[in-house]
This record gives C-alpha cells, structure tokens and sequence, in this order.
C-alpha cells in the first residue's frame, strides 16, 4: 500500500496534506498555508532559533516533544507526528505557563526572537529531566539567539516555569494525543507526486532500497539539518527526496557486550547516552554537537553520510576503529569508516546506495580514548579542528595509538605518521613525545580558511597530541580543560 499524502496530529485532530512540492520547508507551509506567522524566519539555516516549533512523537507509551527548525525541516517529515506552533500553547484564555514565566522574568524586548524561545522552553517544560539545573536551562537554549534581551531572564522564566511536573493543556491531553499518533503509524510507503518530481517516505528499509535503486539521482535526507541549507541558501533544484525517517530499522541502537550498532536514522540526541556510556568524552563531544534543534533532528547516519571535512562524528568514530554498512538494492558490505572518505564531498558509494549502519567497538580495559573540538564558541559552533585519540596501554606505554582529525583537510583522516611515532612512547617520559608531535605536520596540509589559518590548525594540532599525551598520563583534567573535565562528567552519569 502506497499513500499519497502526509499525515500528523495539530490542535488534537489528525490533518492530511498532499500535492505540495518535495521541497516545500515547514516554515513555508506554516506562513503561507497555515498563516501562522508566529514561527519566524531569521537567519534560514537552523542557527538563530526563530523558526522553532515542537515535534512530538511516541516513545515509551508518552508523547515526547523536542525542537525542530522549521525553516530547514521539510513539510513532508512532520509525517507521523505531532505538530505544536507558539500559537497551540495559550489555553481558555490562559498564557501556557513557559509564556507567563517569559512575561513575569521580562524576558522579551523586541519579541523576534521569543516565539522561537517559547517553544524551546516548550519542549523543556515536557522533558522527564527534575530538578532542573542552570547549566541544562543554558544548553536547550544554545540554538536561540536573542539579541536585545539578555539571556539572564529568560533563563530565569524556564527555572520558573519547568522546575516542576508539566500541568498543562498538552498533559491533561495526553492519553488522547498518544492514541491519535498512534493511530497515524500505519506502515504504509508515502509517495507523493510522479516519476520526475516527488517527495517519498519508504515505511522499511527493503522499500528504501527498491526506490533508490530506481532513483539513484534523488536526494536522500535524514535530519535535512544540512541538506536544508541547500535549499534555503544554495537555492538547490532538488526536485526527488526520498526521506528516511519512516524506514522501519534503521532508527534501532543495538547494544552487545564489546560493540554499538547506530541506525543510520537514529538522530544525535537518541546516541547520546550510548556514546557517552563508550566515553565520557563522546557525550561531551554530542552535547556540543549543534543546538538541540539540531541534535533533536541530525542524525548519525547523516553526518557520516554527508562526508563533510568539518563533521565532528567521523574523526571520534575512525579512531574507535568504527565500520560502516552499506546497502544497494538486496546487497550489502561493510568497510572500515576511513575509507568510505575518498575526497571532498566524495564518498565510497556507488549511485543507489546508501548508509544503513554504524559499528562503533566500545573500549577495552586497557584502551584509552581523548575527543577534542576546538572552536570559536564552546556552543553550536563549528570545529576548527576536531582531534580523536585511542591508546591501547601496555602498562604505562603505548602500545599502539589510533589517531583522526576532521577539519585539517579535504576529508577526516587518520594520522598514520603520528600514530607510529606515539607507538612505543612512555606516559611517564615526557621529553620524548616530542617526535609525535612533530609527526603530525607530515599528516595533514591544513585549510586555510575563513573559521581558522593553517598555521593555528597546525599549532593546535601538534598541542592535541600532548594534551592527549598529558591527560592520558595524570589521568585528570582539571589542568587541561576549561569545560567537559572527565571527573565531572562521570560524576555526572
């Protein structure tokens, strides 16, 4: 069975829409069709927050809501699910308790950017997460930029308003709602439109594959949190998506005793715990993966999938020695994660073919790992390099190291020079890390552009490598690390 529109939940009732163009962004369908203009539209590349609304999808019996950029989402990816706008939020006359904390802490000025907020509030509000910390507060908001307020009230309206259990119109709703969305999960391929323009939705993986062997010129989009931009700032003609979202299996973590399997659809917030449960330094490394916006919509798979120099998950997962599954039509293989990077923007995929799975090998006893990424902002900013280290320890030499850096180069890569030259090396003599670290000028030529010059890659590199040495060696951080130090953050688990 085949349908030909969309379906998801607003305002307690089930809407269907159809015949609208593949690349139609919720945003757009909000303001021109809805004419909930509420929603706005600042920066249209999923940064400033204006754009947030609220998705909310099933899990664990219990509607779970999370923030959405609009202008870079889809219309056709809210299938399935749950739709909130700032509109949805007052009701009876009432402000929605996030919205008369905002009032009450005079956290709105110009009012742009504070619809955005709102929702992200929103979701916060609805989140499992008691008591609710100023650290937590400040990392939700990452991905709303506001300008004219200041960040101090409105941090204090969401301590106000979501310290405690939700009591809102979307609780009391609550058992409806579920029943509603469940009612949407039929199973069914989406197909909306013809041969030569159309936005589809496979319901499992065999469908996906059938429709990418026929099409293998469709784009494929995850999160869209990068293809989005395509559209909105690239102004791209993309007239096939093939949307992976509703492929039944490749949202699954499958976790064994020495590996994690990833899906390719599972978004960034859902591999969070089980990366952090790998490494602290990969939960660090996910939490400042992105807004919450992003990591609620980006996805695993994708990131891999996109090749991009800068991603931040491919230089961690390459030095966990990681392995990627790919699928085309009814066959599959696996390869080592370095060498599906051929060149910029060029992958070891043949037209048709698509990511499925990561394998990420968790740590042994005696292997330690280090992620770093450098940036101009500790939040929602993108690496200027971003360094990944693991040490197998021979008691308190290395026995062997396995080095990758995103960032430096066209593609992430390993540094096989300067993984030989830290094999062998004594954590306890420092004077003779010098080799390794000069090792790492032989791997990499950096970029020289516009977030950072070759020569501060360069620099920073080679600085990686002892601090990697460093922390490895003391077994602390508190000397090294500014924020993510390792003691905290697994006192924190």
């Amino acid at each position: 069975m085949v349908r030909e529109t969309i379906r998801f939940w607003r305002q307690g009732r089930a809407v269907e829409v159809s015949g609208f163009h593949p690349r139609t962004t919720l945003l757009d369908y909000l303001r021109l069709q809805e004419r909930r203009v509420g929603t706005k539209e600042g920066c249209a590349e999923g940064d400033c927050g204006a754009c947030t609304v609220a998705l909310g999808r099933v899990r664990g019996g219990r509607v779970h809501y999370e923030p959405v950029n609009a202008c870079i989402l889809l219309l056709g990816q809210v299938d399935g699910a749950e739709l909130v706008t700032v509109e949805d939020l007052a009701a009876g006359g009432e402000l929605h308790p996030v919205q008369s904390a905002m009032v009450d802490a005079h956290g709105s000025q110009c009012g742009f950017c504070t619809p955005g907020i709102v929702m992200s509030l929103f979701t916060l509000y609805h989140a499992s997460e008691r008591p609710l910390s100023r650290e937590a507060v400040n990392d939700a908001l990452a991905g709303n930029l506001c300008r004219c307020t200041g960040y101090r009230p409105i941090v204090d309206a969401a301590l106000q308003a979501c310290g405690e259990q939700p009591r809102d119109a979307f609780s009391t709703n609550a058992e409806h709602n579920v029943q509603g969305l469940t009612a949407l999960a039929d199973g069914q391929d989406v197909f909306i439109g013809d041969e030569t323009r159309f936005f589809a939705a496979p319901a499992s993986e065999d469908s996906l594959a059938d429709l990418y062997a026929r099409h293998p010129d469709a784009t494929l989009v995850a999160g869209c949190t990068d293809v989005g931009l395509w559209i909105t700032k690239g102004m791209a003609e993309i007239e096939k998506v093939i949307w992976l979202g509703r492929a039944a299996g490749l949202d699954v973590i499958e976790e064994a005793s020495d590996t994690l399997g990833i899906g390719a659809t599972v978004t960034h917030a859902e591999a969070h715990p089980s990366l952090a449960r790998i490494d602290p330094d990969l939960g660090e490394l996910m939490r400042r993966f992105g807004s919450w916006q992003v990591r609620a919509s980006g996805t695993v798979g994708g990131n891999i999938a996109n090749g991009s120099p800068i991603g931040d998950l491919a230089p961690a997962l390459i030095a966990l020695s990681s392995a990627l599954e790919l699928r085309h039509g009814d066959a599959t293989r696996t390869i080592p994660l370095e060498n599906f990077f051929i060149a910029y923007r060029r992958q070891d995929r043949v037209p048709g073919e698509f990511v499925r799975r990561i394998v990420v090998p968790k740590l042994k006893g005696h292997e330690v790992f280090r992620a770093y990424k450098i940036s101009k902002r500790f939040d929602e900013d993108i690496s200027a390099a971003m360094g990944a280290f693991k040490f197998t320890l021979d008691g308190r030499r290395i026995a062997e190291a396995r080095v990758a850096f995103g960032g430096m180069g066209a593609t992430p890569k390993r540094a096989l020079e300067t993984e030989q030259a830290l094999a062998g090396l004594s954590l306890d003599d420092p004077s003779s890390w010098g080799e390794a670290m000069a090792a790492i000028a032989r791997d990499y030529q950096p970029l020289d552009d516009h977030r950072s010059s070759a020569a501060y890659r360069a620099t920073v590199a080679r600085n990686l490598v002892f601090k990697a040495l460093s922390e490895t060696a003391s077994g602390e951080t508190r000397a090294t690390r500014i924020i993510g130090q390792r003691d905290a953050l697994q006192a924190a688990e």
